[in-house]
């Protein structure tokens, strides 16, 4: 009896996300997910190795990440104003709280493009700068990958 013999027997259920014919969801949502970890990543990394980088450096990574859920909970059919009735403003509300998104999403990537240029392109570790640019331009595209890279019409 060898090592695979004992793998006979066994049966893994299938994942749900790949058994569709369309796997666009399942691909734009596993990017965008990677790319946010690696921005984290990059700069939890950056701070613990560096000790450079500031408690209000942070900041930026949490306005990027803020904006990342406001730009992601809003639908396209509530931007059309098909299945967004309530609230005072209605559609017109959901296409400010995407615009205040992407506002916040901008803003936190040009902040770590000042506080690089500004901060650590004088110092002998531009690395902690060059990481903080890095985690805010990430964790931007993988809110515009999210947001524009799945289907809603498979949402059902």
């Amino acid at each position: 009896m060898g090592v695979c013999d004992c793998f006979e027997n066994m049966s893994m259920p299938p994942c749900i996300w790949f058994e569709g014919g369309d796997k666009r969801n399942a691909y734009a949502s596993i990017l965008a997910g990677f790319l946010f970890f690696a921005g984290w990543w990059i700069i939890i990394d950056a701070a613990s190795v560096h000790k450079n980088v500031l408690a209000g450096y942070h900041m930026c990574g949490v306005v990027g990440t803020l904006s990342l859920i406001m730009v992601n909970s809003i639908s396209n059919a509530q931007m059309r104003g098909d299945a967004y009735e309530g609230g005072c403003l209605g559609p017109r509300g959901a296409r400010i709280w995407l615009f205040l998104g992407f506002v916040m999403g901008f803003a936190s990537v040009i902040a770590s493009c000042w506080i690089l240029f500004a901060d650590f392109m004088k110092a002998d570790n531009r690395w902690s700068g060059v990481a903080l640019f890095l985690q805010n331009a990430l964790i931007f595209v993988s809110s515009v990958i999210y947001k524009f890279g799945r289907s809603e019409d498979l949402w059902g």
